[in-house]
């Protein structure tokens, strides 16, 4: 099993330097993958109401029989957005996780057309004063997005989760998240579905480690300062994701990697990109 060291959030929370990401993995394949993954070493679950796999999170966490261990996360969908909205979808997401609390509760993505997300995070705040959520939080959320929900609820987002991985490496986002002690989260940190574990530079930089091109891609993430969820079904990949804290990378590695930076991979500007 690896062991993968923490951070301490804004809110006192120790919170994992690399978690585990459970998109796609649903059913019985699905839980069996997430019990893997703990006991492979995680302590950090990534889930969503649009993932569709919040009842195989919760049947996982309870098969590992280290509930208090464990950091939950899921988020709040766009068609949940609003006060009333968000406590009702709290409640869901609880009774289908079957757990008595949501660990880290996060807005998925900002919607800013419905122009909504500010009341979303006043209820997540609530929630978490009442004990029904432990720590609040947002994703794809913009600096200018940050900054409002700031000044309105007067509570700043512990983490944002945010396309992040060499390709798109946001420096400017990260910068902003380290000046207001946000902790960065990256989805998507090995840009699926793209050569980028074919780089050259990210091949001979993880040759120089003895190590694998997408450890040299998590190390990248975790040394920058960011939180990492990559996923995988298989034990041994699992086992060689969070493998990443044995090493590391020297500044001109690191920026090197960075200097892989092209844009978006994806349809997700916050400003613009709609998801209900």
């Amino acid at each position: 099993m690896v062991t993968i060291p923490t951070v301490t959030l804004n809110d006192g929370i120790a919170f994992p330097q690399l978690g585990f990401g459970t998109y796609t993995l649903t059913g019985a394949e699905g839980t069996d993958a997430i019990v893997e993954a703990i006991g492979n070493g995680y302590r950090l679950l990534d889930s969503a109401v649009n993932y569709e796999n919040e009842r195989e999170v919760g049947e996982a966490v309870r098969r590992s029989g280290i509930r208090d261990e464990l950091l939950v996360t899921t988020k709040v969908p766009g068609r949940d957005h609003g006060y009333d909205e968000t406590r009702r979808s709290a409640r869901g997401s609880l009774e289908r996780l079957g757990l008595e609390r949501i660990d880290l509760y996060l807005i998925h993505w900002p919607n800013p057309r419905v122009d909504r997300y500010v009341e979303t995070f006043q209820a997540m705040i609530d929630l978490q004063k009442e004990g029904l959520v432990r720590t609040v939080g947002v994703s794809n959320f913009t600096a200018a997005m940050l900054t409002r929900v700031i000044e309105e609820t007067g509570v700043t987002p512990a983490v944002n989760q945010i396309e992040m991985h060499p390709y798109f490496p946001q420096d400017e986002l990260r910068a902003v998240h380290s000046s207001l002690g946000i902790r960065t989260e990256s989805w998507s940190p090995l840009a699926r579905r793209s050569e980028l574990l074919g780089e050259q530079v990210i091949g001979d930089i993880a040759a120089a480690h003895a190590v694998t091109p997408t450890q040299a891609v998590l190390r990248w993430h975790t040394q920058l300062g960011s939180t990492p969820i990559p996923k995988s079904a298989t034990p041994a990949r699992q086992i060689e994701n969070a493998d990443v804290f044995g090493f590391d990378l020297t500044g001109d590695e690191l920026a090197a990697i960075s200097g892989l930076e092209r844009g978006r991979l994806w349809d997700g500007d916050p400003d613009t990109h709609e998801e209900m």
